[in-house]
């Protein structure tokens, strides 16, 4: 299928390019010196260019930057800057943050495990499932398949660009509605609102709005909810116990740092704000995750080297559309990611970048080279440095 890239799909993929969702620098007035960990937990010195990367960052005014990475000569960790800005301390290896939108990986596996199972087709209409939820402005949920949502060629609108929501819940309304609960519902209905993207299937944009109708399905199909569905095919068998689906608990489980946002603020100079407690169901299926990096590796270990899908279904997670001109390299299948590097590595995965908080998870398909790392921060910092420093050195 051919696709074309609209205009916004570059700021779709902000944190897997390293544009961060606010593009705006937050001050280094606030960050403390960088505590580097150059020869990780086990000593060796191997990753000093993904260690510089991550000082880079925190010169750039992240103020705290953690990755761990597994490769054939086996585990690395590095840390630089800090996990709290009030208390000082350094982030640590197993530490929990929010992974915004690497859980739309575990939506997609859900659903191709219902595949498999021969409980839902990828091609089915998003109408045979929630009849009558995508209608209106030209929306049509008789058009618009199951497969269409995971690899975002839905042409769905994507409820977060509505500009008055944004400022409700990351800009200047965020700690009046931090703790609000958002029913998917409502947040489809808000994507309704707006005109659709395109005709379905003509292009590709990143719509977070797929996910949450992705969430509604598992849901109906199983009669459970897509975080109940998540803890019993994946978190409990490969044993994930760092990782969770929160609901509406605001609050973060340790061990954890803090999060940190300029909230929209386009100043270079502009204050961070500590922002850590937020409801996440303001994200829900398209981004509410917690996790850690060792549990993140493991999923996605497990996950391209079949663990959780029989063959035929990793083949469809794994069939990419291509991002068009502006993205060469880049191509996106069901949940996953795919990305040849400038020094022709080819890496997949998912990044995630909610209020406070920016990841990444990347690895060779053969699941043997495999690096997640995470910035406290949503406002600064370069992530593709990072990802090409681990895999291109």
């Amino acid at each position: 299928m051919a696709v074309r890239t609209t205009r916004s799909a570059r700021s779709a993929l902000v944190a897997w390019t390293g544009a961060l969702a606010a593009a705006a620098v937050a001050s280094t007035a606030l960050v403390s010196p960088a505590r580097a960990v150059p020869a990780g937990e086990d000593g060796r010195t191997g990753h000093r260019a993904t260690q510089r990367a991550l000082d880079a960052a925190v010169e750039e005014g992240v103020p705290g930057a953690m990755a761990r990475v597994r490769d054939r000569d086996g585990g690395w960790t590095g840390a630089a800057g800090v996990a709290d800005l009030t208390t000082g301390r350094a982030r640590l290896p197993q530490d929990r943050y929010r992974v915004g939108s690497l859980t739309k990986t575990f939506v997609a596996t859900v659903l191709l495990q219902l595949s498999a199972e021969g409980r839902i087709g990828l091609d089915d209409t998003v109408d045979a499932w929630l009849p009558g939820v995508v209608r209106g402005n030209g929306h049509d949920g008789r058009t618009v398949t199951v497969r269409q949502l995971l690899n975002h060629t839905s042409g769905i609108y994507n409820y977060t660009a509505d500009q008055e929501f944004r400022q409700k819940v990351a800009g200047d309304g965020f700690f009046e509605h931090r703790y609000d609960t958002w029913r998917p519902q409502r947040l489809v209905a808000l994507a309704m609102s707006h005109r659709p993207d395109f005709t379905p299937g003509a292009s590709w944009n990143y719509s977070n709005t797929n996910y949450l109708l992705a969430g509604m399905i598992v849901e109906k199909v199983t009669g459970r909810s897509y975080a109940t569905e998540i803890e019993r095919r994946i978190l409990r068998p490969l044993r994930l116990r760092a990782t969770s689906v929160p609901g509406t608990d605001a609050r973060m489980p340790r061990p954890s740092g803090r999060a940190y946002s300029t909230l929209l603020d386009p100043d270079p100079a502009a204050a961070l704000h500590d922002v850590t407690e937020i409801n996440p169901t303001v994200a829900g299926a398209s981004g509410a995750m917690i996790s850690n990096s060792a549990d993140l590796q493991r999923f996605y270990g497990a996950l391209l080297t079949g663990e959780l899908l029989p063959e035929r279904q990793l083949k469809e997670m794994m069939t990419t559309v291509p991002l068009g001109a502006q993205l060469p390299g880049y191509g996106y299948g069901l949940g996953l990611m795919r990305q040849k590097l400038p020094c022709g590595t080819e890496i997949w995965g998912h990044s995630g970048s909610i209020r406070g908080s920016a990841s990444v998870a990347a690895t060779t398909a053969d699941g043997a080279h495999s690096l997640t790392f995470t910035f406290n921060s949503d406002a600064a910092g370069d992530t593709a440095k990072v990802v090409e420093a681990e895999f291109c050195g």
